[in-house]
């Protein structure tokens, strides 16, 4: 079996190691532009060693950010900082990627450390938040407005456009956002979506959006990159979205041009309990990477190099995505590699710190 360290490949793109960096909100947009902040934060993990370097969820329309201050990709004058730090991830020696997102009815809320709850229109919010249905995630939270099939066919096309843009920005990875209750997983959770037309009720009518977003995706994203999406592979609540649904839905996906699962779980019931402990959600990872013959990720409370290796060399994922480790330390894979004797190569100005047989990292010019 592979381990953490060693390389993978997924349509034409090489991975150099299966440590990635999982999407991270930042807060710190303004009219969804990238600057310097993302720059530094993103740049850094990828100096770190991570073999892919994720985007936090990057809206697709204005109205599609959780909040005001969300990283956005739904206009061209957003491309050129974007560009920019692809080119400083790729230099790295590291993929860059983009997640693509939709907050649904939990759009137009505050930042974590800003409050809590609905943000006012005086405050920088907005009324149109959209949903399957007009039901609210919690008190606190927007009223949404349940999407009309005019509505639901622009938010299909707002994804196409942001593919079109991430291509142009550079991006080698696209993730679509269909996890922790935003808007493709509002409409596959029974919890969220009561409709009753052909968006609606079976199991194919929930799934039908996000079938039909990956569709409209892979038409314009290149053959040879690689298309991710992140579920949750549970609502973690009786009568929700389940892991028998999610491996279905893997299922479905892989002919469509999907090619790995980044599974993550619950988000869109307030009310949920979830058992968090050590690596929780891994076995998510292992039943759908083995029952829907997909490849998958693990990523949730992975902050141990033994126990990152063990989660891919046992094979219960492909790769694994860290998300608040690498906040804490974004040159975790040096460290890592380290602790499992593995070879990776360090940046020539970080020789002084590496382990005697480290080699100089080479740009990557591809």
């Amino acid at each position: 079996m592979p381990h953490l360290f060693d390389p993978l490949s997924i349509r034409s793109q090489s991975f150099s190691n299966r440590l990635f960096v999982s999407p991270m909100c930042e807060y710190s947009s303004e009219d969804g532009f990238a600057n310097d902040w993302h720059l530094v934060h993103l740049g850094a993990r990828a100096v770190g060693g991570a073999g892919l370097v994720l985007t936090e969820a990057t809206a697709v329309t204005p109205e599609g950010r959780i909040s005001p201050q969300d990283l956005g990709i739904w206009k061209d004058d957003h491309l050129d900082f974007l560009a920019r730090i692809v080119r400083f991830i790729e230099g790295q020696g590291s993929v860059a990627g983009t997640q693509l997102a939709h907050a649904g009815r939990k759009a137009s809320t505050y930042r974590p450390w800003s409050g809590n709850g609905t943000v006012p229109e005086s405050a920088g919010g907005w009324p149109d938040v959209l949903a399957p249905s007009a039901l609210a995630f919690a008190e606190n939270y927007p009223q949404p407005q349940a999407l009309t099939l005019d509505g639901i066919a622009r938010v299909t096309m707002a994804f196409v456009d942001a593919t079109r843009r991430a291509h142009a920005a550079g991006f080698r990875v696209i993730e679509l956002h269909a996890a922790h209750g935003y808007l493709l997983h509002e409409f596959l959770s029974p919890l969220s979506n009561h409709r009753q037309d052909q968006y609606g009720g079976s199991f194919d009518n929930r799934t039908r959006l996000i079938r039909e977003v990956v569709t409209g995706v892979r038409r314009v994203w290149p053959e040879s990159a690689p298309l991710f999406v992140r579920i949750s592979a549970t609502d973690w609540i009786e009568g929700g979205w389940d892991i028998e649904q999610s491996i279905e839905l893997a299922r479905q996906l892989k002919p469509l041009g999907v090619d790995f699962i980044d599974c993550s779980s619950g988000g869109n019931a307030a009310q949920a309990t979830i058992p968090i402990g050590p690596g929780y959600q891994a076995p998510f990872a292992a039943r759908i990477r083995r029952e829907a013959g997909i490849l998958t990720g693990a990523v949730g409370l992975i902050t141990e190099p033994g126990q990152a290796d063990a989660i891919v060399s046992s094979g219960q994922a492909d790769a694994v995505l860290m998300a608040r480790e690498l906040l804490r330390d974004p040159y975790f894979p040096m460290r890592a590699a380290r602790e499992l004797g593995q070879d990776l190569t360090w940046p020539s100005q970080y020789l002084r710190a590496g382990p005697k047989a480290a080699k100089p990292r080479e740009a990557s010019h591809s």
